[in-house]
């Protein structure tokens, strides 16, 4: 969306790791977390100094403890291999300009990472050798268009989304892990409500679970939608949200989806100074009907990771801090008072979360 814009569900790392006694264990302690955030032993994001104090880091994957990318302002991209003890500038040379607002990555050597904006600012660029040097893949050259978000199936089937163009939702589409992109027919895609848009703010306008699953989240219309497609973006239907739209800056911010049927949405008004009323929804149908957080997070949010191997715990995080639920969103509560945009989740139990002023920051024990 624009408006965002000239200011990112769930993540796929394409590794499978077993949920072991270790991994439970850890599970057991993040969903525990009491109100009293920061007390001795509890889970809690430790920040992970990144040297870039000016970076606003909008797009995070994670693909483990040890390894993670980020992606932000400034065309900066970050990577880390060891935790978040240092931290490498992998940035594509001659992108200062460029606002990166998602990325994907496959493991430590590949990743994919989207520049939004109107026109040519919009691109995709692909690395293979851990960002020592990157490949321009694609430049939008029809200026009506906007991309907000990317997504991937696996490590080679991947989708982008931008604002409408013509009234629709414009799909651009990958087969090859990014090398080359398409943009998809326009004819299976709804029409777009007036004023409506995505969000580029988290790199979760867009997610996808499975081999063919994928959901768009809206906002900036009279209703905040999901858009859902089980055709990898051939075919879709939109599903009104409980979370307020109505303005241009409120809407459905993120999605994650642990499973092709089991969701939650957030979002709200991500100006400072509005409240943000039933920020969070969930659903249990893939996204047909979603049902308002019995008790929502108390503000904006604009990113939501579920935590592995968990059918009921996932984190909310925004600029006012990050929120737990333990029942598949029912409920939210306050666990940190930090600031972050984005929060990713990998297999292992490695969660990163991302935002401004260079925070990047694990969850430890």
């Amino acid at each position: 969306m624009r408006r965002l814009g000239n200011t990112r569900g769930r993540r796929r790392t394409f590794r499978t790791v077993a949920a072991g006694a270790v991994c439970s264990a850890a599970l057991a302690a993040v969903t525990a977390v009491p109100a009293q955030a920061g007390e001795h032993g509890v889970p809690h994001w430790e920040l992970k100094a990144t040297g870039t104090p000016d970076v606003r880091f909008r797009g995070l994957s994670a693909v483990g403890r040890d390894t993670a990318w980020v992606a932000g302002t400034g065309g900066t991209v970050l990577r880390t291999t060891d935790g978040g003890a240092s931290w490498r500038n992998v940035s594509p040379p001659g992108a200062a300009d460029l606002q990166f607002r998602d990325i994907e990555a496959f493991d430590a050597r590949r990743a994919v990472v989207l520049a939004i904006g109107e026109g040519e600012a919009s691109r995709v660029y692909r690395t293979e050798d851990g960002g020592a040097t990157w490949t321009e893949s694609f430049r939008n050259t029809d200026a009506k268009a906007f991309y907000d978000c990317l997504t991937f199936f696996d490590s080679r089937h991947g989708l982008a989304m931008s604002d409408p163009v013509d009234g629709k939702f414009r799909i651009l589409s990958t087969a090859d892990g990014g090398r080359s992109w398409k943009v998809l027919p326009s004819k299976g895609m709804p029409a777009a409500l007036d004023g409506e848009a995505g969000f580029a703010a988290s790199g979760q306008c867009l997610v996808s679970s499975g081999p063919s699953d994928v959901w768009l989240a809206t906002g900036g219309g009279a209703r905040a939608r999901v858009l859902h497609s089980a055709d990898r973006g051939l075919t879709w239907t939109a599903a009104d949200t409980p979370i307020p739209a109505g303005d241009p800056a409120k809407g459905v911010f993120a999605l994650a989806f642990r499973d092709r049927t089991h969701g939650l949405a957030v979002g709200g008004d991500y100006r400072a100074d509005q409240a943000s009323p039933q920020a969070a929804a969930r659903t249990s149908d893939a996204g047909r009907d979603w049902r308002p957080a019995a008790t929502p997070p108390p503000a904006y949010r604009s990113g939501a990771a579920w935590l592995p191997h968990s059918r009921t715990a996932a984190l909310a995080v925004g600029p006012t801090g990050t929120d737990l639920t333990t029942d598949g969103g029912r409920t939210w509560r306050t666990v940190d008072t930090g600031s972050y945009d984005t929060v990713d989740c990998a297999p292992d139990l490695g969660c990163w979360a991302a935002g401004e002023q260079g925070r990047v920051a694990r969850l430890e024990r």
